[in-house]
């Protein structure tokens, strides 16, 4: 019998081999995995009370389902081929780099066969991604040129083959700051059951975890998933795109869906997303262009470009560190208390809450700090993969060793480095933050200022040369001229010793 094993970041009963109807399934709960390193505890009890949900769909639709709680997936394996010896196995491709030979290998040890099949998560095949890159301008890949390429062949927001509205892009217009009185939406709440309590329960009794497992709200359940998905459609899809790049203090999740946790265990497929988000913006008229675009770049875009970059970067990616930092991350990154720094401490503590924070402050405070901090691109994956909800390899690793780290020039072509001017302009942190965003030097200046400064110039040798960095290197010589940069870069070196002992 062909049995079909789920793993789980599979969980689609709509796509793949599930969507077959086959006679039997094979769960393997691998508590070895969650030992690996510190995860969120959110984040364990996300995906195995998702397994256990749908292994229990499966079961009342008639499907013989074999959930085996196992220290590895070996010990799964053997007690599986113990009872169903001769059995074939399918499973969809891992988009892990070598997870498919190593489950293979697995499977094969034990006398059983492993058939794997295309990972229908995602939109665009690494037969067609591959084809596309052949063609690719010079050695760097292009978002862009990919995001343009796939509007054209899945159709979405076209008219006569042109981009709706006369542009391909409208992210000059996802950078509003919302108004003082905003207050968005709020977020559904779903009903558990037996599964998450029990989990959670597990998760905090057999395993060293980081974060809050209290503030659970996820989906776990196809149904929670489509609730969500309606719920951002109807709430939240309209205002989406002028605040997609803004920051609030006393404001977590703003417009954003939240949908990416769903989206990466495989409760919600990207199509299905996408056809829904463009049939509201096409029956209402409250929906922007510039917010269906948005989201749309997010998802048929970057999730589709980021995870065929990392099968065809891998596994030199993982290891890339072109600017050779090697500090490990200050104990901020585990203690939101452990600074100051308001943006800093906000956005660690969203980790530590919920394991989410949005795609900015991922990038422009996270990654930003540790970038100019000196981080090791390794030690802040890490810290990305274990700690948020929606974090696997594939998408964890070319956004924070590439974007975040600029640890490759694969597909980056400048690192993103900000001062706190950045920050300033598209948050309210610096309002009720102990740091001036307007001073560089001095115990009040703000962090970023110094690190920003210290870090142009301590990669001068690397960074110069690079076109889209002449002007700010321009203004790093009047600092330079002005002899300013020697205080700098003192501030620099204390700003690091602060942080290391926890006192920023």
């Amino acid at each position: 019998m062909t049995a079909v094993w789920v793993l789980g970041d599979q969980l689609s009963g709509e796509r793949g081999p599930l969507a077959d109807d086959p006679e039997r399934v094979l769960f393997v709960e691998a508590s070895e995995f969650a030992r690996r390193q510190r995860y969120h505890p959110q984040k364990l009890t996300l995906v195995f009370a998702a397994m256990r949900n749908l292994a229990d769909d499966l079961r009342a639709d008639g499907v013989d389902v074999v959930y085996e709680r196992a220290g590895s997936f070996g010990d799964g394996l053997d007690a599986y081929f113990d009872t169903h010896p001769g059995d074939e196995l399918v499973v969809q491709r891992p988009a892990t780099h070598g997870a498919a030979d190593r489950l293979r290998e697995l499977v094969e040890a034990r006398g059983g066969s492993l058939r794997v099949v295309e990972n229908e998560q995602f939109l665009r095949s690494p037969a067609a991604f591959d084809a596309w890159a052949v063609d690719r301008d010079g050695d760097a890949y292009s978002h862009e040129a990919f995001y343009r390429w796939m509007r054209r062949e899945t159709g979405y927001l076209l008219v006569d083959g042109d981009p709706e509205g006369g542009e391909w892009n409208y992210d000059d217009q996802n950078r509003e700051t919302p108004p003082d009185d905003y207050e968005s939406p709020e977020l559904p709440n779903f009903e558990y059951g037996e599964h998450v309590p029990e989990v959670r329960e597990w998760v905090a009794e057999a395993f060293d975890t980081w974060g809050d497992p209290e503030g659970f709200g996820w989906p776990v359940t196809r149904e929670h998933a489509e609730r969500a998905l309606a719920d951002f459609l109807d709430h939240r899809l309209a205002d989406f795109g002028s605040y997609e790049d803004a920051m609030l203090a006393d404001d977590w999740h703003l417009d954003h869906s939240l949908l990416s946790a769903a989206l990466n265990v495989g409760l919600l497929g990207p199509r299905e997303v996408v056809d829904a988000a463009i049939a509201a913006y096409r029956n209402r008229d409250d929906v922007p262009l510039n917010s269906i675009e948005g989201f749309v770049r997010q998802v048929i875009g970057w999730r589709e470009f980021v995870r065929h970059v990392y099968r065809r970067e891998m596994p030199a990616l993982a290891d890339a560190n072109q600017l050779d930092q090697t500090r490990d991350l200050p104990p901020l990154y585990w203690d939101p208390d452990a600074t100051e720094m308001a943006c800093v401490g906000a956005a660690v503590g969203r980790v530590h809450d919920r394991g989410y924070t949005h795609h900015i402050e991922r990038l422009m405070v996270l990654s930003n700090f540790a970038l100019l901090y000196g981080a090791s691109p390794q030690a802040l994956n890490e810290w990305f993969y274990g700690g948020f909800v929606d974090a696997y390899h594939w998408v964890v690793t070319p956004n924070v060793v590439g974007m975040g780290s600029f640890g490759t020039a694969a597909f980056t072509t400048k690192p993103y480095a900000a001062s706190a001017n950045y920050v300033d302009r598209m948050s309210d942190f610096c309002a009720g933050c102990r740091y001036d965003p307007d001073s560089t030097t001095g115990p009040d200046a703000c962090p970023f200022n110094s690190l920003y400064w210290d870090f142009l110039a301590d990669h001068e040798d690397a960074l110069r040369a690079n076109h889209r960095m002449g002007l700010v290197y321009g203004h790093l010589d009047d600092k330079r001229d002005a002899g300013n940069l020697a205080a700098i870069r003192e501030r620099a070196d204390e700003v690091r010793s602060l942080a290391e002992s926890g006192d920023l």
